[in-house]
């Protein structure tokens, strides 16, 4: 089945939720705004100039979409003596609409938020608008494996094969720090997804295996499954049940192995990667990223699939979605599960987040 996505900004409409609020004092400014039309480091940077400070200085959660109508908030240094409150006044850039102000103890950086609230509007045949809810509604219940979309590997895709070729030493890499991590950043992931699809293959994505590393959802906190016993099944049990998944890697000197079946893909993974060019030992590597483990599956949260009155004009129906994602998940990766959908702002290709989400 196929939808519609992007038709205007307004179909595509991402509310950041912060880890925690600005507490009214220091040397940074907080500033929620909403932007249309524009990257999320185009905002930041017209922000920055217009109160007059340094735009390398400043912080934000996370990366939003450009084709969207998205919210999310900037810090920017602002030093006590100067009226934050005169800055703000009357601000007006074009795309941007300032929400709120203050200020706060220490700069925003990657990874401060919870996750993000979306509500996508999707344009299908009419006739398929019932199913494609009912998928959608019970994505709320399942979750679906927490693929990296795309957009994570570059406008060409091919930036996890220059990081293959720069890491071997056949090629010479990039020499800002920040594009370095990029490039072995989205290395990382595409070994992550060669893990998950295996994992997808058997079946094996929504449960835990005897030496998973599980991670558990409320707390975050990681464990070893036991690779026998009543621990063993009271884990099958609580990942059943959504309380907690399986993860998969993402390779670095610091990384935390399972045992078992899962450490044997792992590797087997690593080993072909290897053999492309990737290295092999990441010792050496620490400054790139240390490695960490991602859940398998992604939790959708608060899911809701409305069905609106159909298009005369062009026969179609709309579905609007509405549900809550963790940082790190993708909302096409969700809608993915659902139906095949079609960014219209690139008309001819499958859709994909025009940012990261998560940018951490």
């Amino acid at each position: 089945m196929q939808a519609t996505i992007r038709r205007t900004p307004e179909e595509f409409i991402v509310e950041e939720i912060p880890a925690y609020l600005p507490s009214g004092r220091g040397e940074h400014l907080f500033v929620t705004f909403e932007k249309r039309g524009l990257t999320t480091p185009d905002a930041v940077r017209a922000l920055a100039q217009a109160l007059g400070v340094d735009p390398r200085a400043a912080g934000f959660a996370g990366m939003k979409d450009r084709h969207a109508v998205t919210t999310q908030t900037a810090s920017f240094p602002f030093p006590i003596a100067r009226d934050a409150e005169a800055a703000v006044r009357g601000l007006a850039l074009p795309g941007i609409r300032l929400i709120s102000a203050a200020r706060h103890d220490n700069k925003l950086k990657p990874g401060h938020l919870v996750g993000n609230r979306f509500t996508i509007t999707l344009s299908v045949t009419e006739g398929d608008a019932e199913g494609l809810a009912q998928r959608l509604r019970e994505i709320g219940q399942t979750g679906v494996p927490n693929a990296f979309g795309p957009q994570r590997f570059g406008r060409d895709g091919d930036n996890p094969a220059r990081a293959m070729a720069w890491l071997a030493g056949k090629e010479r890499g990039p020499r800002a720090p920040r594009e370095q991590r990029f490039l072995f950043s989205a290395l990382q992931s595409l070994l992550f997804n060669r893990v998950l699809d295996r994992r997808v293959e058997a079946g094996t994505w929504g449960t835990v295996l005897p030496g998973d590393v599980a991670k558990k959802h409320d707390t975050g906190g990681l464990f070893t499954v036991p690779l026998e016993g009543p621990e063993l099944e009271d884990a099958r049990g609580r990942a059943a049940a959504g309380s907690l998944s399986a993860t998969g890697p993402m390779f670095g000197a610091k990384m935390r192995w399972p045992e078992g079946e899962p450490a044997a893909i792992e590797r087997e993974v690593l080993e072909q990667a290897a053999f492309e060019g990737a290295p092999l030992h990441f010792e050496g590597l620490r400054h790139l990223g240390e490695g960490t483990r991602r859940a398998l599956r992604l939790h959708v949260a608060e899911m809701a699939a409305e069905i609106r009155g159909g298009e005369e004009s062009t026969g179609a129906s709309v579905v609007v979605a509405r549900f809550v994602l963790p940082k790190g998940g993708y909302a096409t990766t969700v809608l993915g599960r659902a139906c095949r959908p079609v960014d219209a702002t690139r008309p001819g290709s499958a859709a994909d987040d025009q940012d990261s989400p998560e940018s951490s």
